[in-house]
């Protein structure tokens, strides 16, 4: 039967649940944030002397009191060691740990049927520390979202709920563990729903997700205070003559969108082939990133001082997006600015490349916001210098460039839409917003950030029981049923022996309809029927069509082709007989042509998007 849609006590355990997973994700978001914080003052500050310019909102647990010599030897060689280290622990405990966590939970919801292994939730957290506290150019929220789903898995495992329902835990985790770090609990809800799907999303999970988010971001905020990610003007008033503007960035920006992606999934064919172990290919990246981003640090800082040192190139890189948005009291006017930020937007496609494509345990979410960011943030800088509008405010093309970028890339245009309202603290930037994302929609529709997503849920296996019945019943029986075939039928009276008679003459016909006086379908003639007088041939010179019939099993023209399966399947026959509205036999409907029927609606025409590739993580 299908799957029914949630009904009342259904929906309250599910609303239970993940009331439970959301805190149990915001703690261990929490502990995930705090040790990350931990691990990169000690590694990055204290040892290399590196300034990772942290947002506004990442400065929670406290700064370094004074400057650290810096010492480009070490920084030059962290990066690999944590990543080394990670790729260690991640080859040899849980391979699915490799790489962002996005990818991972996709295809655990489509393909897995939501499950994931115990381990995963530990193992990710430990090697994303490693990685992401030594410098990985990645985000935090990948892994959040990988552990957060992992616990939905494994508390619906426990819980020894359906398949559905464990997936409905797994998509709750996940916007849980997005939710508790990046503090944008709708947009994290909305993105859990939205991700899984490249033109759809999980209806049935936007509650319990709502719910979840909303639970974990209170856990979180209760160690760590409510504060938004990045600090923004108080008001981003609404221009209508700089619509243009953002429509030229979108563009822009969507064009260095497909370029990280083409970058990142370079790198991931390029490493997959290296004749190396799983286990080393992350250091390898680390490596590349120590040996690239060094020496651009060492050029830049003095300019910039030691507040800016390090540019965001390591870690997150939230602090060079903060930049883009705010400016800075050490960083340059005019189009010295415009130029170092670009500068730093593509130093930073590089160094994430090098650490997600790599294997990194790291996130691409955050990087791809900071990269959006700085983009957006040139883009409003310049065209302030050159329109010498003073209208323009760079922080606005900043936060909706962050928007563009991810949401094209990934096909979450809604969730980036209202993340970014929420990170702005308002909803001014809205109409730029719409009009923004629905070119980098058009744009990217050939690419994207994440190989496990599926165009919609027709092609989900997840979807795949729930798709049979929702095909058929859009389909009426009349639209399929082929009619003035000629077939036989019989009167009441007609003798048994031409009944048989006439069955053994045709090829084609399985129920053989009885008729009334006035032509109205009275039973049926069946192989049953067939069988018994095949072992009593006596009976046949007696009986006539009226002893042999079944009771009729008959399907309207009007109906759908899903009451149609059902008669099938519980009368165990292999054909119908369709009436019109005054009960006369029009046709024959058999299982053969409700089959060709389904798979002539579900079959699609090749999507023209990147071949996917094996996934490095």
């Amino acid at each position: 039967m299908p799957p029914s849609p949630l009904d009342l006590q259904l929906l309250g355990r599910m609303l239970l649940h993940s009331a439970l997973v959301g805190a149990a994700a915001g703690l261990a978001g929490t502990l995930f944030f705090a040790t990350l914080e931990f691990v990169t003052t000690l590694t990055l500050e204290h040892l290399a002397g590196y300034n990772p310019l942290r947002a506004h909102g990442e400065q929670l647990i406290g700064e370094v009191a004074s400057p650290l010599p810096f010492r480009p030897w070490l920084l030059w060689a962290i990066p690999a060691i944590g990543a080394l280290a990670a790729g260690i622990i991640s080859a040899r405990c849980a391979p699915e740990t490799l790489g962002g966590g996005s990818d991972a939970i996709i295809h655990a919801f489509h393909h897995q049927g939501g499950h994931v292994r115990r381990r995963v939730p530990f193992i990710k957290g430990l090697v994303s520390v490693f990685t992401l506290g030594s410098g990985g150019s990645g985000g935090r929220e990948g892994p959040t979202m990988l552990i957060g789903g992992s616990i939905g898995s494994i508390i619906g495992r426990y819980l020894r709920v359906s398949d559905r329902e464990r997936r409905i835990l797994l998509v709750a985790g996940t916007a849980a563990g997005m939710a508790a770090v990046f503090r944008t609990p709708l947009g994290a809800a909305l993105l859990a729903v939205e991700v899984l799907h490249r033109d759809d999303f999980e209806s049935d999970a936007v509650v319990p997700a709502v719910l979840s988010s909303v639970v974990a971001y209170s856990v979180f905020i209760s160690f760590f205070g409510e504060s938004t990610l990045f600090a923004h003007a108080v008001r981003y008033p609404f221009v209508p003559v700089h619509l243009p503007l953002y429509a030229l960035m979108a563009i822009l920006v969507s064009l260095v969108a497909a370029g990280f992606a083409g970058a990142l999934h370079g790198v991931q064919h390029y490493t997959k082939a290296l004749p190396l172990p799983a286990w080393s290919k992350p250091a390898l990246g680390g490596l590349l990133l120590g040996a690239s981003a060094t020496p651009v640090i060492m050029l830049v800082a003095p300019s910039v001082g030691a507040e800016g040192q390090g540019l965001g190139i390591l870690g997150g890189g939230y602090g060079a997006a903060q930049v883009a948005i705010t400016g800075a009291s050490w960083f340059p006017e005019g189009w010295r600015g415009v130029e170092l930020l670009l500068l730093l937007g593509l130093v930073k496609i590089l160094a994430t490349s090098l650490t997600v494509g790599s294997g990194g345990s790291a996130g691409d979410f955050g990087p791809s916001l900071v990269i959006g960011g700085i983009f957006g943030g040139a883009f409003g800088r310049a065209a302030s210098l050159v329109l010498h509008d003073p209208r323009i405010d760079p922080g606005a093309f900043a936060l909706v460039g962050m928007a563009t970028f991810y949401g094209g890339l990934a096909h979450v245009p809604i969730a980036s839409l209202v993340m970014t309202c929420e990170l702005a603290g308002s909803y001014d930037l809205l109409v730029p917003l719409m009009l923004a994302e629905g070119i980098a929609f058009v744009a990217l529709r050939n690419r994207s950030l994440y190989h496990a997503q599926v165009p919609t849920k027709r092609e989900s296996p997840a979807h795949r029981d729930d798709l049979i019945f929702d095909v058929l019943k859009e389909i009426r029986v009349g639209d399929v049923v082929i009619k003035d075939r000629p077939f036989i039928s019989f009167r009441r009276d007609t003798p048994a022996r031409e009944v048989i008679r006439q069955i053994a003459s045709t090829a084609w016909q399985d129920a053989f309809p009885v008729l009334d006086e006035h032509g109205k379908l009275a039973g049926i003639v069946n192989a049953e029927v067939m069988r018994t007088m095949a072992a009593d041939p006596d009976l046949s010179g007696l009986a006539l069509a009226d002893d042999m019939m079944a009771a009729p099993v008959s399907v309207h023209q009007a109906d759908d082709l899903h009451v149609a399966l059902e008669l099938l399947l519980s009368n165990d026959a292999r054909e119908l007989i369709v009436l019109d509205d005054g009960g006369r036999i029009i046709g024959f409907l058999d299982e053969a042509e409700i089959t060709k029927t389904y798979h002539g609606r579900t079959a699609t025409k090749p999507v023209a998007m990147e071949k996917p590739k094996p996934k490095a993580h």
